[in-house]
Order: structure tokens, then sequence, then C-alpha cells
């Protein structure tokens, strides 16, 4: 049996805004409204599921692995949007991309204060 990850629920203040929001960073088509959801899909047939949660939402990490092309677009529009950005998971090294198991990744915040991360190289590779 081979097990793959589906989708996954995120919790957000507003699904619209926030399925926009990835949608426009990562470069995806836009999110597609499925029940109480918004619903991104990724290319690798996962999706983010969005749902609207307030007020408290419990703030997630989210890792995307990229090409190196893609990496250089996504980064240019988190540059473009004057998001902070950091080199590392506990938000220590601002401004900087880490260049782990000889990738780049790089980390920021979406509006909901979840924990963004590219990368182009899966750790421990």
């Amino acid at each position: 049996m081979t097990v793959t990850l589906n989708h996954t629920i995120v919790h957000v203040r507003d699904k619209v805004a926030s399925a926009r929001f990835y949608a426009e960073i990562l470069g995806l088509p836009a999110a597609e409204p499925f029940s109480h959801f918004m619903v991104l899909s990724l290319r690798n047939d996962v999706s983010l599921d969005f749902l609207d949660l307030r007020p408290d939402i419990s703030p997630q990490h989210y890792a995307f692995l990229v090409s190196e092309d893609e990496s250089d677009e996504i980064f240019e529009r988190i540059k473009q949007r004057n998001l902070d950005h950091w080199g590392d998971p506990g938000h220590h090294q601002p401004g900087k991309i880490n260049t782990n198991d000889g990738g780049r990744g790089v980390y920021w915040s979406d509006p909901d204060g979840h924990n963004l991360e590219i990368l182009t190289r899966p750790y421990g590779g």
C-alpha cells in the first residue's frame, strides 16, 4: 500500500484572502471553492484546504519543495511584497536565505502567522 498526503486544512481568518495570498506567492492557479473550504491544489495532487476559523489560530508550519527557478520566482514575489523573511524557522536570521543540504531555503509568514518555507532540496538529502 502506498500512503500519500491528499490534503490538509489550513485554519485562517479569511479563507478567500489567504488562498489568494498562497496562490499568488507560490505562482499557482487560483483556489476553488468546495463545501466550506477554498481549495488550493498543489502540483503533486495535494491540496491546502483553507477554512475560516476565528479568532484563535494556532500557527502551523508549511514547507514547499520547489525547483531552483521556482525558488527564484517565489523569492522575488516575497521581496516585491516587502515581506519579512528569514534563513531559519525560528526567525533569528532576518533577510537571509539558507543553503542547507546543498540547496536554498527561506521562511516567511502568512497573514495569519503561519510559518511558510520554500526549499530546493529535502532535508537530509
